[in-house]
């Protein structure tokens, strides 16, 4: 009797199981893409004189990393909290290191310990912090965005907003710092329109002395102090767009040279002998401080650029670059060796998703980059590595398409042959002047075109609206078809294209326009047709579809509109949720899908909903929801930060 009992408990329990297993509409796939990017490095020693490296890997959420430089071991890897990634590292005065996290937090850490301190947000409303410098007696000076800030931190003090507001009004972005210890002076360098800005920390007076010729540039993206003769210092400064270099004499005050190709994430010093050790190209180089920048030697090749440097002061310079390898030069062997780290790999966001034309699902990764697929009938997933960031994707025949960040590039692969960078597939179709993401990209079988929508670069505005013609291989660019607008979605019905507006430009510029206009494009003229307003006071269109109905669906800050493309009109918007206001910058949001059912399925403000295409009514089914596709059988798949998740209806 005991025994049949217990027979009856498991199979209940096994059919309980079996039940729940099959109404389990949620799975979880797990991360798509790792990688092994650092950025942020230094190298200082311990409290026993040992030499430790230690860097930062991106991820979600990034690693602090420490090896010991003569053994190349790693003896600490430790996760920084709600940040993915840490673009500076900098040790102050009473040999504590800080961490600038990309959240917005200040972290510490005593090197040679196995803990860090969570120092919380750096001030109110500042959600990114950038470079960070030392400055006297246990003080560091941090860089914000979107408050164009420098703060300045002491373990007695605390946080303190240094300029009481943004360095120069109407800018996003402090992107760089260095501190002038002879003359109690702090540099800051502005974006996205560039301005180099110094402090004198004694009186807190500041002023401009970036001259009026370079202020077209994007950012002042790096700062390094280096000494030389006589008071002459200098203050390397990097701007964007190009990669020139100033050399800022602090005794004269004046930009005495202009030098190409220097990296600046990182410079070495022999403040000794007053030579500089920089990268160039992938080449190791030195200078004289005191002489022309553009004579630097060349001491080793083929190294990558560097993202930290260390003078030993006994003849080896040690550098680690972007790849993680950690070299030393001699500088009387003339010899170089190099050691690869073993960096660990983390987890990074999933930033695009597609349903691709071999029946996988593609993913693109945040800021370090690559691809993935997701096998649906094997759960098998592999990684296509040597692209940039993908904002958006679509695919024709064979053929996807990708829209890479930065400098506005574009990409074609063909799935039917291997993925090989060296052998261009994928490979580079054409590059936008001026522009910088395309989220918005279409293709059209039909005509052997695929049309692609942009955000242009940093502080400017206008996106444009560009194509690509398959069967002869050329591309062509309508220029700036929304005024002062990025081009945020496309859709087409019969021989009409349609662009959704954003009224968002590049990082660090506001808007001008106060609402996002929909256009209707001839495709068989290239030229306009029309624009209208489908949802007043919208600041962005981010989706457009075929609606089950033969017409134009979109939506616009959470407002569904319905557009008939043939009478051009607007024939109802009707509000589906509630939007957040908006901030800096609205590229994406909205995405929708019919499933086989008849039912819409999307995604938008971080949740996943059902909409009933008769009643328009809207059910919320997930939360921390983002992206979406579908494949032909109905399955929908979203991003959940770094994991890709599915669900069955």
């Amino acid at each position: 009797m005991k025994l049949l009992k217990l027979f009856c408990l498991l199979f209940a329990f096994a059919f309980l199981k079996t039940a729940t297993a099959q109404q389990d509409k949620f799975v979880n796939h797990g991360p798509q893409l790792t990688a092994t990017m650092i950025q942020g490095s230094i190298f200082l020693k311990d409290a026993k004189g040992n030499l430790l490296l230690y860097t930062v890997v991106r991820g979600e959420p990034a690693h602090l990393l420490a090896f010991n430089v003569k053994t190349k071991a790693l003896i600490l890897d430790l996760p920084l909290p709600k940040t993915d990634g840490v673009w500076d590292l900098a040790q102050a005065t009473d040999g504590l290191l800080y961490i600038p996290g990309a959240g917005g937090k200040l972290f510490s850490h005593k090197p040679g310990t196995k803990n860090i301190t969570d120092l919380g947000n750096a001030l109110p409303n500042e959600t990114y912090l950038w470079n960070l410098t030392a400055g006297k007696n246990g003080e560091v000076f941090g860089a914000t965005y979107p408050g164009c800030r420098v703060f300045r931190y002491h373990p007695k003090d605390g946080f303190t907003d240094l300029a009481n507001g943004p360095l120069v009004a109407g800018e996003n972005y402090v992107r760089s710092l260095a501190f002038d210890a002879k003359r109690n002076f702090l540099y800051a360098g502005v974006g996205s329109h560039a301005h180099l800005i110094a402090i004198n920390l004694t009186t807190k007076e500041k002023r401009e002395i970036l001259p009026a010729k370079y202020q077209d540039r994007e950012f002042v993206y790096g700062l390094e102090l280096v000494k030389g003769k006589d008071g002459e210092d200098r203050l390397l400064a990097l701007l964007t767009a190009g990669q020139t270099t100033l050399v800022y004499n602090l005794k004269t005050q004046k930009v005495e040279q202009e030098v190409a190709d220097m990296d600046m994430k990182a410079v070495g010093v022999d403040h000794k002998q007053g030579l500089v050790y920089y990268t160039s190209k992938g080449n190791l180089k030195r200078v004289d401080a005191n002489k022309n920048f553009n004579t630097g030697a060349t001491l080793a090749t083929d190294i990558a650029a560097a993202t930290a440097f260390y003078n030993d002061n006994a003849g080896n310079i040690y550098v680690l670059n972007v790849k993680g390898n950690l070299l030393r030069y001699h500088t009387l062997t003339k010899k170089t060796q190099s050691s690869a780290l073993k960096i660990p790999a983390q987890p990074i966001p999933i930033n695009a998703i597609m349903y691709g034309p071999d029946k996988k699902v593609w993913t693109g990764g945040y800021l370090a980059g690559g691809h993935a697929t997701f096998d649906p009938a094997t759960g098998k997933n592999t990684k296509y590595l040597g692209l940039d960031q993908t904002e958006g994707m679509t695919f024709m025949g064979s053929k996807i398409y990708f829209g890479i960040y930065p400098k506005g590039r574009f990409y074609a692969y063909d799935v039917s042959q291997p993925w090989n960078i060296g052998k261009n597939n994928p490979e580079l179709i054409f590059e936008e002047k001026d522009q910088s993401r395309s989220f918005a990209v279409h293709a059209l079988p039909k005509w052997q075109k695929v049309y692609f929508g942009t955000v242009p670069e940093y502080g400017k505005l206008g996106g444009v609206l560009a194509m690509y013609n398959e069967a002869n291989n050329k591309h062509t660019s309508f220029g700036e078809v929304l005024a002062k607008q990025s081009v945020a979605s496309l859709a087409s019905k019969d021989d009409i294209l349609i662009l959704g507006g954003s009224i968002s430009g590049g990082l660090g510029i506001k808007p001008e326009r106060k609402e996002a206009e929909l256009m209707l494009w001839d495709l068989k003229t290239n030229q306009p047709i029309t624009k209208l307003v489908p949802v007043a006071g919208a600041a962005a269109i981010t989706c457009l579809i075929n609606g089950p109905d033969g017409n134009i669906w979109g939506i616009a800050d959470g407002q569904l509109f319905i557009l008939d493309v043939v009478q051009q009109k607007v024939l109802s918007v009707q509000k589906l949720y509630d939007y957040p206001p908006f901030g800096s910058h609205i590229w994406r949001s909205a995405f929708l899908a019919i499933h086989p059912s008849g039912v819409i399925y999307g995604t938008d403000n971080g949740k996943l909903f059902k909409l009933d295409p008769l009643t328009k009514e809207v059910a919320f089914l997930a939360d921390n929801a983002g992206l979406m596709t579908m494949d032909p059988t109905g399955k929908i798949y979203f991003k959940r930060g770094t994991e890709l998740w599915s669900y069955t209806p």
